[in-house]
């Protein structure tokens, strides 16, 4: 694979960008395993090489037409590092990067110590950065602020305080759409949120022996009763999916509806019944159930139902979960479940606390339902720590996504590509993003395999995407609940120019790299 890079790019320190840069960075990954991409380059990489200053050549171990995706930022992606700094760096693990050294159009101006606040300023030199051709950043400054909890988010917005609050829970942005005049989410109206091109839902760690079965996993899905979930969680703002694709974008035409007949078809058999467990009408029960409180809010067209709260979801049946659970060797006794060596069966779902407070409460209403149908179904409030724990392998499920794709092409390999067993990390061992349930399946492989060695637009990538779906239905490695849909809220008092559902020329979430587009969009608003 040959790159040639643009010319004119200066880091932050005034050393020019070059090819050398990209080898480094590289080399630097596979010889220090650990790093974020370092499985990814050693499994793909043979070789590397700077032949001169805007030119580098990559020869593959293997076909892999879309190795070149994990340098193109979609959340994050092989963050380019520059030579000239980390050459000097003995253990790049240990080292704290501070200040860092960028291509961006800001460097770091000042930080709290404790993490609450960093402060951006533009370069003067931003004409030299990646970013610079696309215009000059409006703000001059840019202040990354954790404002605390979601209600006190919504409290500083109120008082034009921050300019865009994330992740707040729906009610926040209920009280913002009613109380300001200025505030505006990507959409004007219900239901607000960005709809994430990811899938939140429940992730076993399938190297549990428990979970390590299919027929649990299933029995615990069937347990769920997802039109509560999405009440708890979005107060019914949410877009639900039953198959293990974001019901996003350009996936709903993709996969959800071409392949909701065979969903409809397929069949769980217990050992003692056979049932279809899909229900079609799932969404629809969703917006039936607001209509009252929200009235004209609520669409009654088919089809704008099925866009906004998504199709149909798995009914619940707990004689089937129970059916399913006696096959793996459990048995109920005074209406608790017990493992096959005789322990009460101990499930507990780790959620990010007031960090998350939307998949919060998802996994809070989904703990009770397990309680209910008799699992010894526990939260485990990982506020701060989830991401180090989930690379661990260091939960018995959460709630969460391990599923993200590109939002705006069918393909799949954004999330697929990293779920291929080669990166399946062993107990104990931190896990690659991002098979975060650490599951691996023959027939997975076959598909990533082959998706590897074709184009991103040929047809043939959705057919083995169907493909995937259906081996996701048939072994449930996870639960598939909702689309992410966020909430991120912008006020316009100070800034002009932030994109919405109209003007979607970027994504609004802060926290993702893409975000920068929107600083060469703002405007001051006098």
């Amino acid at each position: 694979m040959r790159v040639k890079l643009r010319r004119g790019l200066f880091w932050s320190d005034g050393v020019e960008f070059s090819s050398a840069d990209v080898k480094a960075t590289v080399d630097i990954q596979i010889e220090h395993p650990g790093m974020r991409f370092s499985a990814v380059l050693a499994n793909n990489v043979a070789s590397v090489e700077a032949p001169d200053a805007d030119t580098v050549i990559f020869k593959l171990k293997r076909p892999n037409s879309r190795f070149h995706a994990n340098f193109t930022v979609r959340w994050g992606a092989i963050w380019i590092l520059p030579k000239h700094v980390f050459e000097k760096v003995e253990d790049p693990l240990k080292f704290d990067f501070n200040r860092p050294v960028s291509l961006s159009a800001y460097t770091l101006h000042s930080y709290d110590p404790d993490g609450k606040w960093y402060i951006w300023q533009r370069r003067d030199d931003w004409q030299r950065t990646s970013l610079g051709r696309y215009g000059k950043p409006g703000p001059k400054y840019l202040a990354y602020v954790d404002p605390g909890p979601p209600d006190k988010r919504v409290i500083a917005q109120l008082n034009h305080e921050l300019d865009v609050i994330h992740d707040i829970a729906p009610e926040g942005m209920f009280t913002l759409a009613r109380q300001s005049k200025t505030t505006r989410a990507w959409f004007k109206g219900f239901p607000y949120a960005h709809p994430d091109p990811t899938l939140a839902g429940v992730i076993f760690n399938t190297q549990h022996e428990s979970l390590n079965n299919k027929d649990v996993r299933w029995a615990l899905a069937l347990m769920i009763d997802v039109k509560v979930v999405a009440m708890a969680a979005y107060r019914g703002a949410a877009t639900i999916s039953a198959i293990a694709v974001p019901p996003t974008g350009v996936h709903p035409e993709a996969y959800h509806k071409p392949m909701e007949g065979w969903v409809k078809e397929f069949e769980i058999d217990t050992g003692r019944s056979r049932f279809k467990p899909y229900d079609p009408t799932t969404g629809k029960q969703i917006a039936d159930m607001l209509r009252p409180s929200m009235g004209d809010a609520i669409p009654s067209d088919p089809a704008v139902i099925a866009n906004s709260f998504g199709l149909g979801w798995w009914r619940t049946n707990l004689q089937a979960a129970g059916e399913l659970l006696e096959r793996a060797g459990f048995k109920k006794v005074d209406g608790q479940w017990m493992t096959p060596d005789g322990k009460p069966f101990v499930l507990k779902l780790m959620v990010e606390g007031d960090l998350r407070p939307v998949m919060t409460r998802a996994g809070s209403m989904i703990v009770q339902q397990w309680k209910q149908a008799g699992i010894d179904a526990r939260l485990d409030v990982a506020q701060g720590t989830l991401i180090t724990r989930r690379s661990a392998g260091d939960f018995d499920a959460f709630i969460g996504w391990s599923v993200e794709t590109w939002g705006g092409h069918n393909d799949l390999s954004y999330f697929m590509d990293s779920w291929h067993s080669a990166f399946v990390a062993e107990p104990g061992k931190p896990q690659p993003l991002r098979n975060w349930q650490r599951w691996r399946h023959p027939d997975l492989d076959q598909i990533i395999e082959e998706t590897r060695k074709i184009g991103f637009d040929d047809p043939r990538a959705v057919e083995l995407g169907r493909e995937y779906v259906k081996l996701m239905v048939r072994e449930m490695p996870i639960i598939p609940v909702m689309a992410y849909n966020v909430f991120t809220a912008m006020d316009h008092t100070y800034w002009t120019g932030f994109p919405s559902s109209d003007d979607p020329y970027a994504n609004p979430v802060p926290n993702w790299g893409n975000s920068r587009y929107m600083y060469v969009r703002l405007k001051p608003a006098n």
